[in-house]
């Protein structure tokens, strides 16, 4: 049996305090004007990382994935109307958030945020439900959230990063605690904000962790009653 491959891009970033995510709106059958994630079909010429990045390129404009890796491979018969395809999800997490531009089977790109969003086209829900997991994880282990940071920056600016990805509040005392007790995750400037309100604030620069031990773990959920 004959299948062809597709790669998709699950593409995150913090805007303006909220995690979001790049869908792309299509311009072509199926799915004529269903937002979904940003990919296409493999060439045969080409590896899977080269047709992501020009999947990227040519739908929103963007040359440069940030983090990329690969997130799953998904191929439940029927996912995609015209074929049997099966997709190799991407992982890309983004510092900033470039402003996209819509090109070949795209009627348009937008940075949308995670918590308001249309229905997707393909299975592309179910991939980016992988993806915003794969990240709230990679935050407990890995001192990923300061690269959403500025070069130098508060306790406080790191802690809204995770408060974006981990979609819920943080005891501001706690995870300061945490932050500042991990080996290697911060390391302090020696220089505070200035400003017109509040007291200052230390800086601190991302330190040269790549693991952090402890991790900095999610409060779970309630256990259901018996």
């Amino acid at each position: 049996m004959s299948f062809a491959v597709t790669v998709d891009l699950v593409m995150l970033t913090v805007r303006q305090g909220a995690l979001s995510v790049l869908l792309i709106r299509r311009a072509i059958d199926p799915f004529r004007g269903a937002h979904a994630l940003p990919g296409g079909f493999v060439h045969e010429d080409e590896d899977l990382d080269e047709a992501a990045s020009r999947e990227l390129a040519e739908e929103t404009g963007i040359d440069s994935a940030g983090h990329l890796e690969q997130l799953g491979s998904y191929g439940t018969p029927g996912r995609d109307p015209r074929a049997r395809v099966v997709t190799i999800a991407y992982l890309a997490l983004l510092p900033h958030a470039p402003t996209p531009t819509a090109g070949t089977d795209a009627a348009d790109a937008a940075w949308l945020p995670v918590s308001n969003l249309p229905p997707l086209a393909f299975d592309h829900a179910k991939i980016l439900t992988d993806g915003i997991e794969r990240a709230r994880a990679k935050l407990e282990y890995s001192p990923l959230a300061t690269a959403f940071c500025p070069e130098e920056f508060t306790i406080a600016d790191l802690r809204q990063v995770y408060e974006a990805v981990w979609s819920a509040p943080l005891d501001p005392r706690n995870f300061h605690r945490k932050a500042t007790s991990t080996p290697g995750f911060v390391i302090p400037t020696g220089r505070s904000t200035t400003g017109d309100r509040g007291r200052p604030a230390q800086l601190f620069t991302r330190g040269p962790a790549t693991v952090l031990h402890p991790p900095l773990l999610r409060a779970l959920p309630p256990s259901p009653p018996a």
